[in-house]
């Protein structure tokens, strides 16, 4: 059994996990930060650098006790994200995780935080059925504040970027519009709260480059864009503003969060099923903070349903930001490449894309 101690803080969450084989959750901590920034209405590096610095021990401690580990040494290796992610927040991570490493003479592992979303996929939960552990290829949907991308995935550790947001990631548009209506942070639980009891097609919003899907040889048929959207729901409540509309109404807040709901999910899902039937994939995968959202998952499922693909989404708590995923990606990742070699020499990448290799 290999045993991995992974550490995650590319943004606002300090997280630390132990993973065995890169299948099991044996211990996992999560400190997160909303509160700290809901003033700001969005994530204020410096902040979420300082309360990094602050709760990483005491989130690794929790997370060796939690697994029955008694020193860092015992395990087999370390592995930390370095990038992509917020520079100061993954300082922290990295200068932690190379400090464990010095001292328990462990290899040091580099992840790619987009590669971590994709394998909380890989981790077995109870009550969930086992994702197969080599069964490709598989259309990959990773959606989050910070990111939108289709990813073909031919085995472990092989990708190849089919399309992305050309602006606004899907996560960012949730923050934006639940901001523009008034909904509060974080804007994709806002939205999804506000949106339960609305009517999803009492406003109609456009469905940007959803035009393209099924198109062959079209440039945008696996691209991305939320910019639009959010400036149909600003012109929107603009003019009913205009027309005497309470915006600040709850029946008026709970179709608007429908609507924009319901357009945001429809071009995700639209589109990657487009995918998975094109490049005949075996399955279908979701992951990223807004995989969490619940209209996407429901209908993501019927979609998939139709098409006869099975469909993977983690757990809630797998859908955000965690170390447990870090871990799972690390144990493929050293497995595909035939061993653990130690990379005590990383540094950090804020915007480090998701290696391509088909």
């Amino acid at each position: 059994m290999t045993r991995i101690l992974a550490i995650e803080t590319s943004c606002d969450e300090t997280a630390a996990a132990v993973v065995a084989d890169g299948r099991h959750l044996l211990g996992n901590q999560v400190a997160t930060q909303i509160d700290l920034h809901r003033r700001f209405g969005g994530v204020f590096p410096e902040v979420a650098s300082r309360q990094h610095v602050l709760a990483i021990q005491t989130v690794i401690q929790d997370a060796l006790a939690e697994a029955g580990v008694g020193r860092v040494a015992d395990l087999d290796a370390i592995a930390v994200t370095h990038g992509p992610g917020l520079a100061g927040s993954l300082l922290v991570g990295v200068s932690a995780a190379k400090g464990l490493s010095l001292a328990s003479g462990l290899p040091l592992l580099a992840v790619n935080h987009l590669e971590g979303h994709i394998y909380s996929n890989w981790i077995q939960v109870e009550g969930r059925p086992i994702f197969p552990e080599d069964e490709f290829p598989v259309v990959v949907l990773i959606v989050s504040g910070g990111h939108t991308e289709l990813i073909l995935m031919t085995g472990h550790g092989r990708y190849r970027r089919l399309g992305g947001t050309l602006d606004d990631a899907a996560g960012e548009a949730f923050d934006k519009v639940a901001r523009l209506l008034d909904l509060g942070y974080p804007g994709g639980p806002a939205i999804q709260r506000a949106a339960q009891d609305g009517d999803p097609a009492r406003y109609d919003l456009p469905r940007p480059l959803g035009q393209f899907v099924g198109k062959a040889h079209q440039e945008h048929r696996f691209n991305f864009s939320f910019s639009g959207l959010k400036t149909a729901v600003l012109n929107l409540t603009r003019s009913l503003d205009a027309q005497g509309v309470d915006l600040h109404s709850p029946d008026v807040q709970r179709d608007l969060a429908a609507s924009f709901q319901a357009a945001a999910a429809d071009v995700l899902v639209a589109k990657t099923l487009d995918a998975a039937q094109t490049f005949s994939a075996r399955r279908v995968c979701i992951c990223g903070g807004v995989s969490a959202n619940s209209a996407l998952r429901k209908s993501a499922q019927a979609a998939s349903d139709a098409a006869g693909l099975p469909l993977q989404i983690p757990p809630l708590f797998l859908c955000t930001d965690n170390a447990a995923m870090i871990g799972s990606a690390a144990y493929y990742r050293s497995r595909s490449q035939g061993g653990m070699a130690g990379e005590l020499g990383m540094d950090i990448f804020a915007n480090l894309p998701l290696p391509e290799a088909v």
